[in-house]
């Protein structure tokens, strides 16, 4: 325990330890932007991780979302419970290599990382009302976009995004990204996170356009 403290010594008053020892977070969907985040959370303190994913590592993912070369043709959701445990050996990782249902238990705190406007707004309609706190990220190219909503805040807000697929733009939320687009997000929405833990209000919809340097906040 006393190893455990010490880890989180420079980071005490900002990322409170307490809440996050009886909370399980979600991560649904561990590419591009899942997987930094899933690294972040278990650096962050996080004690139970839970990774949904069906998909498998392939040779762009280790450009664009973090992976290893040794990860090819691996389950990402594997991949990343083996990242994870060099940070911190003693988190609990839960790994489902299969796409988001409806009947799988969630933790309480949930993040939720899918490509597309019709695949998010499943997820809500089934989970949403169950969490206390959710949060999406979604990128395209160099332009990102974190939606939050802790407790009360930003429950109104966050279905109104959920727009038809139809009027999305055109690829998936990872047809074209970078690394480092990926890593921001996935630090805004940590961030965001972290302002819940502290009982901070949160930023319900921020958007961020790194080519035009202009940041957007809701």
């Amino acid at each position: 325990m006393a190893d455990l403290l010490d880890r989180f010594t420079r980071q005490q008053g900002l990322v409170p330890q307490e809440p996050l020892s009886a909370l399980t977070v979600t991560v649904i969907g561990v590419g591009a932007i899942g997987r930094q985040l899933a690294l972040q959370l278990a650096a962050l303190g996080v004690r139970q991780l839970q990774l949904i994913d069906f998909d498998h590592v392939e040779l762009t993912n280790v450009t664009t979302q973090g992976y290893l070369a040794s990860d090819i043709g691996q389950a990402k959701v594997v991949a990343t419970a083996r990242a994870v445990a060099q940070i911190d050996a003693e988190l609990q990782v839960a790994v489902m290599e299969d796409r988001f249902r409806p009947t799988i238990p969630l933790g309480g705190g949930r993040f939720s990382k899918e490509n597309t406007i019709s695949v998010r707004a499943a997820i809500w309609r089934s989970a949403g009302h169950r969490c206390r706190y959710w949060c999406d990220g979604r990128m395209l190219g160099e332009v990102l976009r974190v939606l939050t909503v802790a407790e009360h805040q930003g429950r109104e807000h966050y279905p109104t995004t959920l727009f038809a697929q139809a009027e999305a733009v055109t690829g998936s939320c990872t047809a074209r990204g970078t690394i480092y687009t990926a890593a921001i997000a996935a630090g805004l929405m940590t961030h965001q996170f972290a302002r819940w833990l502290r009982r901070q209000p949160v930023d319900c919809d921020l958007t961020l356009n790194l080519l035009a340097s202009e940041l957007n906040t809701v």
